[in-house]
């Protein structure tokens, strides 16, 4: 179960200036994706650091077949649902397909999204985006870039594959994630890498780092909230790991992720991808 002593330390609001310093002190900490008020008051009980408002949602909530259809409005719809429900937790927020394709339609949508209760807006992207990043950084919107696999250009990849793998590969990975730092980007989300990559890309940058599907080694660690409670419509990733199971209730699993993640026991090998 969840100790004593994490939930005092989520006693006050988690800030930006919390996961840094998580960060500096090497303290793990987690994620969650979340699109309403009740869920989001679990996870506070069970003292998730950070809820992500995913664009997931257009495949977990409303049925589609990727996260493209997803608009500015339903992210700001769920944005609210989750802050009314938030006491202590980091909100993230997506920025959907093709809603900060220059930086100001960026700059209009994600004052709408922190409008609507987000403390922080995360986009998909490597270098390209570094003017959008600085324009949003300087008018004080904090931002997550989200690089390796990047759901919104899974027609770009071909498909959902590991991302960064070979040294040209990872060497790219690496560049991209300083510029974006270098531009005013506060956290960075990797997702589909090889583990020892994501440990170089933690140990390169200043900033926190979040994996899913980048290994144990990230700052921070992120599933979708439905595949880590087990509900999946087909085969699910290798890196998701099902927290409902003997005997847990939702709260217990939670919990669990918490736990398993504080101790560096999730994500295990098997949750990996190698080089």
């Amino acid at each position: 179960m969840y100790s004593d002593n994490s939930q005092k330390k989520l006693g006050k609001p988690v800030t930006l200036s919390t996961l840094k310093k998580m960060k500096i002190d090497k303290e793990k900490f987690t994620c969650l994706t979340c699109y309403d008020a009740s869920f989001t008051h679990v996870m506070n009980e069970a003292g998730i650091e950070t809820i992500l408002v995913g664009d997931s949602l257009g495949m977990v909530i409303q049925g589609q077949d990727s996260t493209l259809p997803v608009t500015i409005e339903d992210m700001c719809y769920h944005t609210a649902s989750v802050k009314r429900g938030n006491t202590n937790a980091f909100i993230l927020t997506d920025m959907p397909f093709m809603s900060y394709s220059d930086p100001k339609q960026a700059l209009d949508n994600a004052a709408k999204l922190m409008q609507a209760g987000a403390s922080m807006v995360k986009l998909e992207g490597g270098s390209w985006l570094a003017e959008t990043v600085k324009l949003l950084s300087q008018r004080g919107i904090p931002v997550c870039a989200h690089l390796g696999l990047t759901p919104q250009s899974v027609h770009k990849f071909g498909g959902y594959k590991v991302q960064g793998k070979g040294q040209e590969a990872a060497d790219l990975i690496l560049q991209e994630s300083l510029d974006l730092v270098a531009a005013g980007a506060d956290i960075l989300l990797y997702e589909c890498i090889p583990t020892e990559l994501g440990k170089t890309l933690t140990e390169a940058v200043s900033v926190p780092t979040i994996g899913i599907g980048a290994g144990v080694h990230t700052d921070g660690q992120v599933l979708v909230m439905h595949d880590m409670l087990g509900i999946n419509l087909g085969k699910p990733p290798k890196f998701v790991k099902n927290f409902l199971t003997d005997g847990r209730n939702v709260l217990n699993a939670f919990e669990a992720f918490v736990d398993e993640v504080k101790a560096e026991t999730f994500p295990a090998p098997e949750h990996g991808f190698k080089s």
